[in-house]
């Protein structure tokens, strides 16, 4: 399963990390350098939620997939039942 959102697509992203020395000009120095520079990763908030989902034909499956929590809060995610409280007797004897 790759790091990357289910529903918008966030995925780890990639950037630099810089150190800088030096005393500003405008304080009376001759300015700032980079001193170091080292590549980072940018990891979106992630979280692994059993949500349905539905296909074209429509037909719904609840599975356990990655999904942002902007995703989560934006309502894009369908969270599945935890339990079953409306599973009666006669479905059960249907079954």
């Amino acid at each position: 399963m790759p790091f990357e959102c289910h529903f918008t697509g966030k995925k780890t992203t990639f950037g630099k990390k810089r150190a800088w020395r030096g005393q500003r000009i405008v304080k009376g120095g001759f300015g700032l350098k980079a001193t170091g520079i080292s590549r980072r990763t940018f990891k979106p908030n992630l979280q692994k939620v059993t949500c349905v989902l539905t296909d074209e034909k429509g037909s719904s499956q609840t599975k356990k997939v990655l999904v942002s929590v902007h995703a989560i809060r934006s309502g894009l995610v369908v969270k599945a039942p935890k339990r079953k409280y409306t599973y009666t007797r006669a479905q059960k004897a249907e079954d």
